[in-house]
Formats: C-alpha cells, structure tokens, sequence
C-alpha cells in the first residue's frame, strides 16, 4: 500500500494491534469481584509515563474523582488523549500529569471559557503535542476497539491539522482512492464514570458516549466509577442495557457524584459556580496554589472535596436543577 503524504506529528503510543492482543489475552476474565476505592485502584493501575484516557464528553459524565486521585498520587510524564477534554483537562493540567498530548479539544470549558492555567501549562513547552480532530480521535480509539493497527477515514487531509498530526494519506489498493490511515490508541489505562455497575464491571449508561464504549475496548487497564453499585441478578435481568461487559474492567469504584462538578444525565446538573470559581482562581498563581490544596491535596478522597463545596444541600440543589432542566426540555 503506497504512502502518499504524512504529518510531522508524533505518535505517542504503539499501534501494533498484534502486541496489544498479547497483552488481552493475558488479562483476568474471572467473573469475580473488582470493588476498590478510587485511591487503591490509582494506585495499582496508574502508573508514571503511561498513556491515559478520560471517558465522557466536556463536562458530562467525567471521572472527575479519578483525575484528582491521579493529581493527588503525584503522577507525572503521562501521555494524554485531549479528546473531548473541558474540566478533566483543567484537573490534568493543575498536576501537570502530563507531558505528551494528542490534542482535539483542550483548554476551553466550551460557553465557560478558557483556562488560564491549562492555558499557560500548553504554552509553557513541557507538552509534546501531535495534532488530530474528534474524529480523528474517535477513529483512532475505533481502530483499536476493532483490533486492527489503523482505520481509514476521509478527514484532515489538506489541512495544517493533517500537517501537525502522526496520520499518512494512503491509496487504497482497491479504487485508488486517498484516504488518511489514522493509528490505533490502545491506552495503557483508562477511567470511565457511569451510572451503573455490578461489582465484576458490567456497566450501564446513558446519555450521550461519544467513544466512550470503544476506550473500553481497546484499554490495557479500566478503571471504571460508579454512580450506583447494582446487583448481578439486575444485569442478567436485562443484559441489553450492558454496553461495557465485566472482562473489560480491571476496577470498579462506587463514588455517587463522581463527575462533581461536572453533569450527570438524570442525575445531577453540573456546579457552574464552582467551576467559575475555578476559571476565576487560575488567574492569581498563589490563590490557585492554595485552592488546590485545598480541594485536592488536602482531600482524603471525592466524598471529602465535595463536602468543602457544598456537600449534600448543593448536591441536592443540582439533582433538583438536572430534572428541571430535563423536564424543561420534554
């Protein structure tokens, strides 16, 4: 297969789906519990210089308290998907976890605005970037869920995204058609927030996913959060409701409002205050200092953080304001 054109980018994982398979076939598939907290499941499965991947989209259903955990344990030289990344990129960066980054979407809080601090961090040259698109990253996360080395796709090419990216323009060796061979990402490790799970990892969600069942797929390890830990009996009772199936997950961690401050579909609004008040403190570096250590460094775990925040009764205000919004919008 001829290679037309490649970009300049780096590609920061290895796309051999052969050693990625090897790797599969070695993992525990006993349907045996995986109950762990947050901190012990960082700990055992998150390690310095591995390639991370966050589940949910913007500020929907992030696991938010798996991204403090990693900045708390002082994890360092990661790689990073920056796939649909709005808080949990602003967490990452406050910890300054990583230092290779595939970038789609960073920095912006979407209609928030932009981080300062995240902001300064990619303009401080500590980041090695390589340059893709959503979909470029969904493609990539595609290619590996699927178990091959790269998928196809008809994006990018022609422009300076193409340029700074790792991807090739091939012809294919049926049509002679150009397509752009995007290469798999199989993260060394991943967190996913969900509603539901079962203590062997069978998990339910809803709402909007994004790539969020292909990250399952194509991780080494996987982390998953829970807003609610669900019986065995429930899974069977309706196993169409399960997108992410049990030999998939290496840890499941009950933490309701694990997504704090972020949203939960049906759950829970997101803390729109709290997160201004984060945009808001990046601007003084020794007011953000002391704000993280305070809602980070200092915090036993999530449960802790949230009580500095509110606790129940803002918890309780933005489940009220998720039902409100939903009915709004029936």
């Amino acid at each position: 297969m001829d290679v037309l054109d490649q970009g300049i980018g780096k590609i920061f994982t290895d796309p051999d789906a052969d050693k990625a398979r090897a790797f599969f076939r070695q993992k525990n598939r006993k349907l045996e519990s995986k109950v762990m907290t947050v901190k012990e499941a960082v700990e055992k499965f998150v390690k310095d210089g591995d390639y991370l991947t966050l589940g949910g989209f913007g500020a929907n259903r992030i696991p938010a308290s798996v991204a403090h955990e990693i900045v708390r344990q002082g994890r360092k030289n990661m790689g990073f998907a920056g796939h649909t990344s709005t808080h949990d990129f602003q967490i990452l960066c406050a910890g300054e976890v990583f230092n290779k980054l595939d970038v789609a979407y960073i920095v912006g809080l979407e209609a928030r605005g932009l981080s300062a601090n995240a902001r300064k961090y990619m303009e401080s040259g500590k980041v090695d970037v390589s340059e893709w698109t959503n979909y470029s990253l969904s493609v990539r996360f595609k290619a590996a869920a699927a178990g091959v080395s790269f998928y196809p796709a008809r994006n990018i090419m022609g422009t300076d995204t193409f340029k700074f990216s790792g991807a090739k323009i091939i012809q294919c060796p049926f049509t002679g058609t150009k397509y752009v061979a995007m290469p798999a990402i199989y993260p060394d490790v991943s967190a996913i927030h969900v509603h539901e799970a079962d203590i062997y990892g069978n998990c339910r969600v809803r709402g909007i996913t994004v790539s969020d069942f292909d990250v399952a797929r194509a991780s080494k390890r996987l982390i998953i959060t829970c807003e609610r830990l669900i019986p065995n009996d429930e899974i069977r009772r309706d196993p169409s409701y399960t997108v992410i199936p049990y030999w998939l997950v290496d840890a499941v961690c009950e933490v309701p409002f694990g997504s704090y401050p972020g949203n939960m579909l049906g759950e829970y609004f997101s803390d729109e205050e709290h997160l201004r008040e984060w945009m808001k403190v990046e601007q003084d570096p020794d007011e953000f200092k002391k704000f993280l250590d305070k809602n980070i460094y200092s915090c036993k775990d999530h449960f802790e953080y949230i009580e500095k925040n509110g606790g129940l009764h803002k918890l309780q205000m933005l489940r009220q304001k998720e039902w409100m919004f939903i009915g709004a919008r029936s």
